[in-house]
Parts: C-alpha cells; sequence; structure tokens
C-alpha cells in the first residue's frame, strides 16, 4: 500500500512539470515558457496573439528544434565559419539589446520634443519656397532664342515651354513645377531661384547636367511649418538617435584601447 502512495505522489509532482512542455522533440522538451516568450516577441513587432498564432509558433519551434537538432548531429555547429557568424549574432543581439535598455532607462520627455520642435521652427521661419516655371533644351543657342522672344512678351512662355521644353512632366503643363524649396534643385539652377522676386525671370539661361533652362519664379512664399502633432515621430526618433549617440560616445571614451 505504501508503494502505491509513494507512487502516486510522484506522479503527482512529475505531471505539472510534464504540463510546462508544449511538446517534445526526440526527447527535448520544449516549454510553455520558451513559447510564451517567442509570441511576446512577435506581439511587441505587431503580431495578434491569438490560438492560430501560438500553433504557428509552436509548428515553427518544432521545426528548428529538429533542424537544430541535425545540425548539431553533423558537427555543423563546430565549424569556424558558423561559430563566427553565431558569435557575431549573438554581439548584435546584445548591443541592440543594450541600446534599447538604454533608451527605456532615458525616454524622450514630450517637453524635450516640444523644445527641440521649436528650435526647429525658428531656424526654418525665415526660409522660403518658390512656385517656378522653366522651359529645359538642349543647347544654349535655342535657349537665348526662346528667352528672347519670352522677354519681348511673357505670356508667351507657356506656349513655348510646351513647343519646346523636353523636361516631359513640366513640359507639358507649360513649364509649370509647383512651389518647392531651392535645395530641392540641382546647382546652379537652385541658387538662380533663390536669387530671382516674385515675378522676375533670370537675365540669362542656365546650364545643368540636364541641359539648358529658362527659368522664371512665379511667385513666393515663406515656408509653412508644419504642426507639431504631424512632425512629432521624426522629432523622437532624432532625438533618440542623439541619445544613443552620446551613450555610444561615453561608452568609447571610457573604453581602455590599445
Amino acid at each position: 500500500m505504501k508503494r502505491y502512495v509513494m507512487l502516486a505522489a510522484a506522479c503527482a509532482v512529475a505531471l505539472p512539470a510534464f504540463a510546462q512542455n508544449v511538446a517534445t522533440v526526440n526527447g527535448q522538451p520544449i516549454t510553455q515558457q520558451s513559447l510564451d516568450q517567442f509570441v511576446k516577441l512577435l506581439v511587441s513587432q505587431g503580431a495578434t496573439d491569438s490560438p492560430q498564432l501560438r500553433e504557428q509558433v509552436k509548428q515553427e519551434m518544432i521545426n528548428r528544434q529538429i533542424f537544430v537538432q541535425a545540425a548539431e548531429k553533423d558537427g555543423i555547429a563546430k565549424q569556424p565559419a558558423v561559430q563566427t557568424e553565431i558569435a557575431l549574432a549573438r554581439e548584435g543581439i546584445l548591443v541592440r539589446s543594450l541600446m534599447a535598455d538604454y533608451l527605456k532607462k532615458h525616454p524622450i520627455t514630450d517637453k524635450q520634443i516640444e523644445a527641440e520642435y521649436n528650435k526647429l521652427k525658428t531656424q526654418q521661419g525665415d526660409q522660403q519656397e518658390y512656385k517656378v516655371r522653366h522651359i529645359l533644351v538642349e543647347d544654349e543657342k535655342t535657349a537665348n532664342d526662346l528667352l528672347a522672344q519670352i522677354k519681348k512678351d511673357k505670356k508667351k512662355f507657356a506656349e513655348l515651354a510646351k513647343k519646346n521644353s523636353k523636361d516631359p512632366g513640366s513640359g507639358a503643363n507649360g513649364g509649370e513645377l509647383g512651389w518647392a524649396s531651392p535645395s530641392n534643385y540641382v546647382q546652379p539652377f537652385a541658387e538662380t531661384v533663390s536669387s530671382l522676386k516674385k515675378g522676375q525671370l533670370a537675365d540669362k539661361p542656365v546650364q545643368t547636367q540636364f541641359g539648358w533652362h529658362i527659368i522664371q519664379v512665379e511667385d513666393t512664399r515663406p515656408v509653412e511649418f508644419p504642426p507639431l502633432a504631424q512632425v512629432r515621430p521624426q522629432i523622437e526618433e532624432m532625438l533618440r538617435q542623439q541619445e544613443l549617440g552620446k551613450f555610444q560616445k561615453e561608452l568609447r571614451e571610457k573604453a581602455v584601447i590599445k
């Protein structure tokens, strides 16, 4: 009788431990805890926890265990190239986790984001954007001939652009490029645009790698800075990268490198 009691007690102890395994592969257990951690990682990356996801994860873990066992049996893990890859992967995971942990302990605050936003807004407060139109042709002579016609009658600009411009996008539109910052254009096109006032036509054609341009600025306006809500994610990410840069620099300076 005593023997049966001891056997029952042993089973009672063993069952909970066995229940923690979702599967075994050639005797190697896959634990519930490891499955939960895998699911948690996927959820953090945007997946939705569900029975279907858990079953997919379980099958993936079984497949991985099968392949890992086969690789170890064949001595793959002992190959120098594989050992190097494993070491590099481990280092990459540790570095990434270190940076994530640092950001978790040093979160970017609303105050920092607002201060950076106001700083950027002030820096760009005097910038202008330009409504530009142009005619693009192959050679300087053609450009000069067209420019002379436009100087006599600026109303001909659109008509001449449609007939002569080799820029298919703006040519069909009468040369219109729309509103943009000069930084959107190549040099010296950008420099010429910045030098012109509203309604002004460049005195001479401008050459770029694309050909010869006849340029007119139709209008100018201050650059409209986007609202904080629109650029908040970009500013926050920029501040994160700055924080990580400082952290990396500090670690480098403290390291003893010979």
